[in-house]
C-alpha cells in the first residue's frame, strides 16, 4: 500500500490563509478531495495523510468530515491548543475519531523560536501518548537546535519531523542542517516525512539533482523504517506539479530494495500513524 503521509485541503480564505500570497497565486484557490483523489490513483497512490492548515479546532470537524466522506483519507492530523488548561478534556473527546491520529503546532510561525520548551507546551505533548496521539513538527533549520532537548523529554511519544525541517535548498545551505539532523536522529521515536522538499528550492529552475545531498543526509541518518513519503499538495504546486514531484523521490529510491522502497512509499506511515 503506497501512502501520501502529508497533504492538505482548504476552501480559500485570503484572511485566513494570508501565508499563501500573491507569489503563491496557484494554489489561491480550494482544494478539496475530490481534487486529490484522481492525481492520488494517476499516480498509484493508495491513500493519504491530512494534515491541519489552520490552527483551529474548526478545522478538526472540516478535515474529519472529508475523511469521513472519503475511504482514502486514511487519518488526519489536526491542531489542539497544547498550552490550554482542558487540554486532556480536549484530546479525550478527539480520541473518539478513529482517523485522528494525531497533532501538529506550526511552530515554525511562532516568534518564540522555543515555544515548544516552554512548560504549558510540555505539559500538552506529554498528554499525547496516553491516546496513542502522534506530533509532527513544523519548524525552520533555526529552530532544530531545540529539538533534541524536546524531543528526550518524551520517549515514548511518537515524533515526525515535516518536510525534512526545509533546509536552504535554493541556496544549497547545508553544513549547519546536516549537524542537527543528525543529533535528532538519535532518538529512535523521531521519524522523518521527506515532503515539501520542492518549495525550498528555487521554484522556476530547479534539478532532480539537487535534492540529492539532501535526501543523502536524511537517509544515512534516520534508515529506512523511520523516513516517509509525502507530497505537501497542494503546496508543491507553486514549484511541481504531483507527478514531477513523485518523480524526484521515486528516481532516488529506485536503487534501493523492494522492501525498502515499501517501506518508504506506505508501510513507515501506516506503522507510523496506526492505520
Amino acid at each position: 500500500m503506497k501512502i501520501d503521509a502529508h497533504q492538505h485541503f482548504w476552501q480559500f480564505n485570503a484572511v485566513r490563509d494570508s501565508w499563501i500570497n500573491d507569489e503563491m497565486a496557484v494554489i489561491q484557490r480550494n482544494f478539496l478531495p475530490q481534487d486529490l483523489w484522481p492525481v492520488l490513483q494517476a499516480n498509484g497512490i493508495d491513500g493519504c495523510i491530512t494534515v491541519q492548515s489552520d490552527q483551529t479546532e474548526a478545522e478538526n470537524d472540516f478535515q474529519l468530515q472529508n475523511a469521513a466522506n472519503n475511504d482514502f483519507i486514511k487519518g488526519v492530523v489536526g491542531w489542539v491548543d497544547l498550552q490550554a488548561g482542558n487540554i486532556e478534556e480536549r484530546l479525550a473527546y478527539y480520541s473518539r475519531f478513529d482517523k485522528m491520529k494525531g497533532f501538529r503546532h506550526v511552530l515554525q510561525g511562532e516568534p518564540q523560536k522555543d515555544l515548544m520548551l516552554q512548560p504549558k507546551f510540555i505539559n500538552g505533548i506529554g498528554k499525547l501518548a496516553q491516546h496513542n496521539f502522534t506530533y509532527d513538527i513544523l519548524i525552520f533549520p533555526d529552530q532544530l537546535q531545540f529539538i533534541p532537548q524536546f524531543v528526550q523529554a518524551f520517549p515514548n511519544q511518537k515524533f515526525v519531523i515535516d518536510h525534512i525541517a526545509k533546509p536552504d535548498i535554493k541556496h544549497q545551505t547545508i553544513a549547519e542542517w546536516k549537524k542537527d539532523i543528525g543529533a535528532i536522529a538519535l532518538f529512535d521515536n523521531v521519524s522523518c516525512k521527506i515532503s515539501g522538499m520542492v518549495t525550498e528550492a528555487n521554484w522556476q529552475q530547479w534539478q532532480p539533482e539537487d535534492f540529492t545531498p539532501y535526501l543523502d543526509v536524511v537517509v544515512n541518518a534516520f534508515g529506512t523504517k523511520r523516513i516517509m513519503y509525502g507530497s505537501d499538495w497542494p503546496v508543491c504546486l507553486v514549484a511541481a506539479d504531483y507527478e514531477r514531484m513523485l518523480g524526484i523521490v521515486t528516481k532516488y529510491f529506485a536503487s534501493f530494495s523492494a522492501t525498502e522502497q515499501a517501506d518508504f512509499f506506505g508501510l513507515n506511515t501506516a506503522r507510523f500513524y496506526n492505520l
